[in-house]
């Protein structure tokens, strides 16, 4: 399940309103030439204003495949590739790019037109390596590398005389595989770094020995490790690909609301980049919570503030968001005596920033600016921009939600997916920005191992640090008691 930042989901009014005006995307238009721009018949694509708005799937699959003197617009080929697994598995569009290729082909071949089929030949592997190089993921299976396999076998038998197009087709190959072991390396990696054990705490008494280690003993430069968050985020980041982020939309069935959510947990790099969400703010819990004295806590609470205020100057807002997640949550919100003695005047301008009303507007705006910066940039600082994940899954999931996929004459609703691809491009393109910070194993280590306590165990040692205040706090400290009691 997906950590739930706030309670106030995101308003489509305000995120969505870009889609139905002139700034959605405009890029439908294709580079060389037009196929099926007609506004009739069921098998047309329909412009408007020179944008690619709708067509049956047939009409856009078509619109896929290159002929003699046409080659669809790259903007147009990473759009619907990345959307059509919505309405056709990846594997079953290839076996369809491969028969129309047959027909041109065979069309060419009827009319000896040797010099057009090389052409052709040239631009479907051109196609097909595009496809490889964004998608690489869609031919793990093995059904997709059959149908690979017969049409560039099929593209071959014109390229006997310098064989330009087979070295072409191996060099594609080869890049394949060879992204195909990488990610399935990372996977097997990724599953041997699972996430931290939840530490229990000891029974009623879950304050670590005064020796025990924390985040302040390994370090206490709130950039420094803002700058080890933002390598974390960076890396886990980078594992995502677009056509997992697809699955938001291509795993949801409007009959069943919790379908989505549990499809999601499939994807590997989402359920992990999730779960570190999730393991820093039980950290910052815990590294407040497990502290004994006073005086310590405020100065860990303070600590975090300053960690949280330095991830925003990076551009690093999933970290910062996680950081105050974790200070909001009902064991360290109600250390109201150690909250007293903190200096909350930057925590107050930060919680401004991640204010949820309005569709979190302050957060959009100060991404806004950091994306502008990142357009911008001169340095690799600059270029860092990492989104609430949280946020950006929101976004897409109600993007889908409140657009059809398909208009009332049966067409697909390509507008729609217009926009759902810019904006998954747009995400893309932040997490293939390097990270120009020094790697510090010894911090990065303790943040992705360190114990972090159960929301049981941080209730045990927040009433042990402060103790219950109210009727509810006494009830839940009793309870909690009994139940260690009895465990014991």
């Amino acid at each position: 399940m997906f950590l739930e930042p706030q309670e106030t989901m995101p308003q489509t009014s305000v995120v969505f309103s870009s889609i139905l005006g002139p700034s959605c995307s405009g890029q439908g238009q294709p580079s060389m030439g037009e196929r099926g721009g007609g506004a009739s018949g069921s098998g047309d694509l329909i412009f408007q204003d020179g944008r690619l708005i709708s067509g049956s799937l047939e009409a856009l699959m078509e619109h896929l495949v290159p002929t003699v003197d046409y080659y669809p617009d790259r903007t147009y080929i990473f759009t619907f590739l990345l959307s059509s697994r919505v309405f056709i598995p990846p594997h079953d569009l290839l076996a369809r790019v491969g028969q129309i290729c047959l027909e041109q082909r065979q069309q060419l071949e009827a009319v000896s037109e040797k010099a057009k089929l090389k052409s052709f030949s040239a631009k479907i592997v051109q196609l097909l390596k595009e496809w490889t190089e964004a998608f690489p993921y869609d031919f793990q299976d093995e059904k997709a590398m059959v149908e690979l396999k017969a049409i560039t076998h099929r593209v071959t038998q014109c390229d006997e005389e310098n064989g330009t197009v087979k070295k072409a087709i191996a060099q594609m190959t080869q890049s394949l595989l060879l992204s195909l072991a990488a990610r399935s390396q990372l996977q097997e990696l990724r599953e041997k770094l699972r996430s931290p054990a939840m530490d229990k705490g000891p029974i009623l008494k879950a304050k670590p020995p005064a020796a025990q280690k924390d985040i302040l003993g390994v370090c206490c430069d709130p950039l420094v490790l803002a700058q080890q968050l933002t390598h974390i985020e960076l890396e886990r980041v980078s594992s995502i690909h677009p056509e997992d982020l697809m699955q938001i939309v291509s795993h949801m069935d409007s009959r069943d609301k919790h379908r989505c959510r549990g499809d999601l947990t499939k994807t590997y790099s989402l359920e992990a980049y999730d779960n570190w969400f999730n393991c820093l703010s039980m950290l910052v819990a815990t590294e407040v919570c497990r502290v004994v004295k006073k005086k310590h806590r405020t100065r860990m609470l303070e600590f975090f503030i300053d960690v949280a205020r330095e991830c925003f100057n990076i551009g690093n807002f999933n970290s910062m968001m996680a950081i105050i997640s974790g200070m909001n949550l009902s064991p360290v919100a109600r250390l109201k005596k150690t909250w007293s003695k903190v200096k909350t005047a930057k925590f107050d301008v930060l919680e401004h920033h991640m204010d949820p009303s309005s569709n979190f507007c302050n957060y959009r705006t100060a991404l806004q600016g950091a994306t502008q910066r990142s357009q911008m940039a001169n340095s690799s600082r600059e270029k860092i921009v990492i989104p609430v994940f949280n946020l950006f899954v929101k976004d897409i999931y109600f993007l889908h939600k409140i657009h059809t996929n398909h208009l009332p004459n049966g067409h697909i609703n390509f507008k729609k997916f217009w926009e759902i691809s810019r904006q998954i491009h747009e995400f893309m393109t932040w997490t293939q920005v390097e990270c120009p910070f020094e790697k510090d194993k010894k911090i990065q280590s303790y943040l992705l191992t360190a114990p972090i306590y159960s929301e049981e165990a941080l209730f045990i040692a927040s009433f042990e640090s402060e103790g219950p205040e109210n009727h509810m706090e006494k009830d839940s400290w009793k309870t909690l008691r009994t139940t260690l009691l009895n465990r014991a």
